[in-house]
C-alpha cells in the first residue's frame, strides 16, 4: 500500500476512535412491560384498534431500543399464529421490536417445538400471556375442507396440517353457516384448550382469538 494511503487510513481510524470514545452512546430507558395477562391483552388489543383505524404508531423501533434489547428480551405475550402473510402479528397488533415472541404454523397447528417454543417463553422469559390467533380465509383450513369434500389425499408434508385440522372441521361440519368461519375458530379454540391443558404453562393466562381480514380487528373467542 502507498505510504500517503496508509497515512491517511491511519489517521481516519484514529479519528473514529476518538469519536467514538468521547460520544457516550444513547441509551433508551428500559421499557416497562405489562405485568399482568390482562394487561397484555389490553395492549394487544388496543394496538390492533389503532392498525385497523390505520393509526399505527410502529413503537420500540429505533435505535437506542435495538441496542437496549441487544442485551435481552423482555417479551409480554406469546402469539401463536399462523403462517399467512396477511396476519403479522407485530403489524397486526402494533407492536415492536422485543414486545412479542411469535410462534407461526400453518392453521396454529401444534408440534413438539411449537409447544417447546410457548414453554421457553412462559417459562424462561415469564411472559404472562399466549394468545393463539386464527384468522379468515385459512388457506389450511381451506386445504382440509377440500379434503374432506374430495377424499383426495393433500400431497406431501401437506398431509399433518389436514390431520391435524380435520378434527374442528368435523365438529363443526353440521353448523349452519359458514363451514370455512366455523372450523377456524374451532381450531383456535382447540390449540387454546390444548395448552391451557398442559402443566407447563399453568403460569400464563391463553386466550384465542380471530383476525377478520376486511376489517383487520382481532376479536376474542369464548
Amino acid at each position: 500500500m502507498p505510504p500517503n494511503r496508509r497515512a491517511f487510513l491511519a489517521a481516519t481510524t484514529a479519528s473514529v476512535l476518538t469519536t467514538t470514545a468521547s460520544t457516550p452512546a444513547v441509551v433508551a430507558a428500559p421499557r416497562s412491560r405489562p405485568a399482568t395477562a390482562r394487561a397484555a391483552l389490553d395492549e394487544l388489543l388496543a394496538g390492533n384498534r389503532r392498525y385497523a383505524a390505520g393509526q399505527p404508531r410502529h413503537p420500540h423501533e429505533e435505535r437506542a431500543r435495538r441496542h437496549v434489547l441487544a442485551a435481552g428480551q423482555h417479551p409480554f405475550a406469546v402469539v401463536v399464529g399462523c403462517i399467512d402473510s396477511r396476519v403479522p402479528p407485530e403489524l397486526v397488533f402494533d407492536q415492536g421490536i422485543g414486545d412479542l415472541l411469535c410462534i407461526r404454523t400453518a392453521g396454529q397447528v401444534l408440534d413438539e417445538a411449537v409447544l417447546a417454543s410457548v414453554q421457553y417463553g412462559v417459562e424462561e422469559l415469564g411472559v404472562p400471556l399466549v394468545l393463539v390467533l386464527g384468522h379468515e380465509r385459512c388457506g389450511a383450513v381451506a386445504a382440509t375442507l377440500e379434503h374432506l369434500r374430495t377424499g383426495e389425499p393433500a400431497p406431501g408434508h401437506l398431509a399433518l396440517l389436514v390431520d391435524e385440522i380435520t378434527p374442528a372441521a368435523l365438529r363443526t361440519r353440521a353448523v349452519p353457516g359458514d363451514w370455512a368461519d366455523h372450523t377456524v375458530r374451532a381450531q383456535a379454540a382447540w390449540v387454546r384448550d390444548a395448552i391451557r391443558a398442559d402443566p407447563a404453562f399453568t403460569a400464563a393466562h391463553v386466550a384465542a382469538a380471530r383476525f377478520d381480514l376486511d376489517s383487520s380487528l382481532v376479536t376474542l373467542l369464548p
